[in-house]
């Protein structure tokens, strides 16, 4: 079962993911970050790929995207803020848009 981060976990996991671009959400147990790729096609290519591996490991993300750019923002709801889901779905996120 999946549980909110400690506050011993939360640094070492999110520490790395703030030096990528994440950030806190104001008001939440949330991160965020902004990804901007060149057109709309490589930006929803990108969200196809992120939404295969959301599926395989039944975790989703609060997206919205706008032509070239898509705001994601992850937490987990059943814990009621951050878990080790979030940190290692922000890091395939990151992975994939490389």
């Amino acid at each position: 079962m999946t549980e909110r981060l400690s506050d011993e976990t939360r640094d070492t996991l999110l520490e790395p993911l703030f030096q990528t671009g994440w950030a806190m959400t104001e008001g939440r147990d949330a991160i965020h970050k902004s990804f901007q790729f060149a057109n709309f096609v490589e930006a929803f290519g990108w969200m196809t790929r992120v939404a295969i591996w959301a599926e395989k490991w039944d975790h989703h993300p609060e997206w919205f995207n706008v032509y070239k750019t898509v705001d994601v923002t992850l937490t987990t709801h059943d814990v009621g803020g951050l878990s080790t889901l979030d940190a290692k779905l922000a890091r395939k996120m990151d992975s994939l848009a490389d």
